[in-house]
């Protein structure tokens, strides 16, 4: 499906899940013309380099894109089905379980509301995920979201992450430590793996077989990784 064609695509999902207001959500949403120059702000904040896109190991954005976004290389910004899927599964069990958020939208929550998406939120960080991929690349928005996302308690962005679990570089690391920083992000307070390494170990087999799910890979792989400890600070470590 072509660029123009998934925007249009994103568009109509707006349209149909809010009507009229769409077209006025995206007039009184944020310009994004300068979401770059924020988001290296915010990782000076949080005292953490900020990725280039090359920087970015493959395997760890297969890892991120396996278990958090699947279609975030052919949608536009918003996932329209994973969007209906969720609206659904919220409309039948009458909730707000399921977000269906992409990862624009969630670097588009942090860069512009501080991670927050209560209230209209929500409705904001669709049209700005469009927008935001009207001006960024699929390249640089996975190395925004990298480098500024929550990877532990107090800990900003996977450079830090690979740091303070298994000091060490971020180029370099184990399919299983890359699967261990792709799961912790959804819930860091849970996966942090200093905190309660039994729950990083779970979430790290659930990255690993979704890994296997989208054919990034093998089952042998997921296995071996499966047994690499699941924090490796001691002796011998290369540093940070």
């Amino acid at each position: 499906m072509g660029v123009a064609r998934r925007l249009a695509l994103a568009v109509a999902v707006l349209a149909a899940l809010f009507g009229p207001g769409a077209a006025t959500l995206w007039s009184i949403t944020p310009d994004v013309s300068d979401i770059q120059g924020r988001v290296a702000a915010l990782a000076a904040e949080h005292d953490v380099p900020l990725l280039n896109e090359d920087e970015v190991p493959r395997v760890l954005a297969e890892a991120v894109v396996a278990t958090e976004d699947e279609r975030f290389y052919s949608h536009h910004g918003v996932d329209s089905i994973g969007l209906g899927r969720a609206a659904l599964y919220d409309v039948v069990n009458v909730c707000l379980c399921q977000g269906g958020s992409t990862i624009t939208e969630q670097l588009v929550k942090d860069v512009y509301f501080g991670g927050s998406d209560r209230g209209r939120n929500k409705l904001y960080d669709l049209v700005l995920a469009l927008k935001a991929e009207r001006v960024l690349s699929k390249s640089r928005i996975m190395a925004d979201y990298l480098s500024e996302i929550t990877t532990g308690l107090g800990i900003y962005g996977v450079t830090a992450a690979a740091c303070a679990y298994f000091r060490a570089p971020l180029q370099g690391l184990t399919l299983g430590q890359y699967a261990l920083l792709a799961g912790v992000t959804q819930a860091p307070s849970r996966y942090d793996p200093t905190v309660d390494p039994g729950a990083a170990q779970q979430r790290r087999s659930e990255v690993l077989a979704q890994m296997v799910a989208d054919h990034y890979v093998t089952a042998a792989q997921a296995r071996s990784a499966s047994a690499e400890p699941v924090l490796d600070r001691g002796p011998g470590r290369p540093g940070c």
